[in-house]
């Protein structure tokens, strides 16, 4: 069963920082089998990293942080799923920061899955409690088996707050009733202090890493503890 690690670096690093940061990270980084790494940068160095994670022959994979609901055409300053088809294989939709500060609906997530997955790239949908059956429901059934689900406690998002073990349980049981067939990451708060502890919860089947994953040490560190688990 596949492994999953996702460096969400949000809005952070320039084009230079971000070259830097991958050409470390590759000097570091030993594939391992069945962990797939998944590196979200900001939208304009997708293309430049593509090429440089090309030109090395790395088995690193990466994710835009974000889709437009709409196909390409007249939506001045979106990002067509089809205008990235080349560069990501995956795209994180859903985002709770997204439905907080950009007034995202569940609806514009579905539209997301359904524009990246007509494409072929994987939707990571982020999800979070206590709203994961709304969420979830929103989906079309064909599409609900087809993306992965990433949950991240909404108080645990972009703040050094972890939630109880008991807490997460709860939800990735809840989580795989509604989608028993999608693989569920964790992310809040991951660090290289408690992935291990995380990657041991029944249901999680990979860490979406932020803060942590600034760093290009940090995150090798994190890989190398989920890979061990």
């Amino acid at each position: 069963m596949n492994r999953y690690v996702v460096a969400n670096w949000k809005s952070n690093k320039t084009l230079a920082e971000s070259r830097h940061w991958l050409n470390r990270f590759l000097e570091l980084h030993r594939p391992l089998p069945a962990l797939k790494v998944i590196i979200a940068p900001a939208f304009p160095f997708l293309f430049p990293l593509h090429q440089m994670l090309v030109e090395s022959k790395s088995d690193v994979r990466l994710a835009s942080q974000d889709i437009s609901s709409f196909p390409g055409g007249a939506y001045t300053g979106s990002v067509a799923a089809a205008m990235l088809r080349e560069v990501v294989d995956f795209a994180l939709v859903g985002h709770s920061e997204r439905r907080r500060w950009f007034h995202e609906t569940n609806q514009d997530v579905a539209n997301k899955v359904a524009e990246a997955r007509d494409v072929g790239i994987t939707p990571i949908v982020c999800i979070d409690q206590p709203y994961a059956r709304t969420q979830l429901a929103a989906l079309a059934d064909h599409d609900l088996g087809a993306i992965i689900i990433g949950y991240g406690p909404v108080e645990a998002v972009g703040v050094d707050v972890s939630p109880s073990p008991q807490r997460i349980v709860e939800a990735i049981s809840e989580i795989k009733v509604l989608a028993p067939d999608s693989p569920i990451l964790y992310g809040g708060s991951v660090n290289g202090k408690n992935a291990k502890e995380y990657m041991k919860i029944a249901g999680i089947s990979g860490l979406m890493v932020a803060t942590a994953s600034l760093d290009p040490e940090d995150f090798v560190d994190i890989c190398q503890q989920i890979s061990e688990e």
